[in-house]
């Protein structure tokens, strides 16, 4: 197979030359060029175009936020972020996602070449996964509108017992609130795909509680910048929130967020736990959670992504009773998760990504 082509855009020579030699040890992908601005890059690339490009923020000449605008509006061109902005908690790196960013890699400005070295497998695994972004989606979402170290693969039993026989939210206990809410789960591609869904609510719209795949201190910038884009309420979850309607909650990176029953209401837990299926927080402890106490009162959506996280969960909520939904292939930017649910059983409708907001505001009639 042909390997993947990348190019590196970093103004440090030490990042260029670590980030090659990670790549360098995997025989699908090859580095084409290194440069140490845009501006040098752009002149590579009238020779050779590549497949992935992976993108520092801060540069002289011009930074990375603008590079990346141009590519897109102009070539739109996978892009993978390694910045060491996320460390500071600026909001560049969060607006590089809204701008067409596929993933971002997170530095320390200290001992730069152990960790570029420690997260040699990360920066591989992101690569490729932005290899396989369908661009022309991703644009059209942004226009509508963390990648883990492998290791062994643990499911969402690792952090919540599954529901017995029956499950607790088919129960005449769970049935007799009225309370309904939307869950919804996504990875790749699923900054732009929320933006595109969230900013078509209207203010009196159904809870939300939402897993994104997204490193620590992203989800914070993340939730900010969509509550000034929308008429709903949106923040980063916190342990003890009621689940309320006009509210979307997006569970924090780096903890896993579960829905509990609290008398006739809804309330999330944010809580520690290891990695399922690689990523924390987890679509499949959302959804388990939402089967387990909620049942036909919820409903699931499963939206853009890599992997298969969620898709169990998503089986289990619609045996328990819920509505479940998964975006359509024609308008993912990847199509794993919602694959893996359509194919496991779990989805009830398959749906494009525009008449998803009226999905969600037809759960209010049940």
């Amino acid at each position: 197979m042909t390997p993947i082509r990348v190019m590196v855009v970093d103004d440090s020579a030490v990042v260029r030359q670590v980030v090659k030699q990670a790549l360098a040890v995997d025989p699908g992908i090859e580095v084409i060029a290194a440069a140490s601005d845009p501006l040098f890059a752009l002149e590579h690339m009238k020779r050779a175009w590549p497949d992935v490009i992976v993108l520092d923020i801060e540069m002289p000449r011009m930074d990375g936020l603008t590079f990346l605008r141009k590519l897109m509006a102009e070539h739109p061109t996978p892009v993978v972020i390694c910045s060491s902005l996320a460390e500071k908690g600026s909001e560049a790196a969060m607006n590089a996602l809204a701008a067409g960013a596929v993933s971002i890699i997170t530095k320390p400005t200290m001992g730069l070449r152990q960790f570029l070295e420690d997260s040699a497998n990360d920066i591989v695994h992101a690569v490729k996964a932005a290899a396989r972004a369908h661009m022309g989606r991703l644009g059209r979402a942004a226009a509508l509108a963390a990648t883990p170290v492998p290791r062994p693969k643990l499911s969402a039993d690792a952090v919540i017992a599954a529901a017995p026989a029956g499950g607790l939210g088919t129960g005449a206990g769970m049935v007799r609130t009225t309370e309904r809410f939307i869950a919804i789960g996504t990875s790749t591609g699923g900054t732009q795909a929320l933006e595109a869904v969230l900013t078509r609510l209207p203010a009196v719209s159904p809870p939300i509680v939402i897993v994104q795949h997204m490193p620590e201190r992203f989800t914070g910038m993340f939730a900010e910048r969509l509550n000034t884009l929308c008429a709903i309420e949106v923040r980063e979850a916190r342990h003890g929130d009621r689940v309320t309607p006009g509210r979307a909650l997006i569970a924090p990176g780096g903890k896993h967020m579960m829905v509990a029953r609290s008398g006739a209401q809804y309330k999330v837990e944010v809580v520690d736990g290891p990695l399922v299926n690689r990523h924390r927080p987890s679509v499949d402890v959302l959804f388990r959670s939402c089967a387990k106490f909620a049942g036909r009162n919820a409903t699931g959506i499963i939206m853009t992504g890599m992997g298969d996280d969620g898709a169990r969960g998503l089986r289990e909520m619609r045996e328990a009773g819920a509505r479940t939904i998964a975006e359509d292939e024609s308008t993912c930017v990847v199509f794993g998760m919602p694959r893996e649910a359509i194919r496991l059983g779990g989805v009830d409708t398959v749906l494009p990504l525009d008449r998803i907001p009226e999905a969600v505001m037809q759960s209010l009639r049940g």
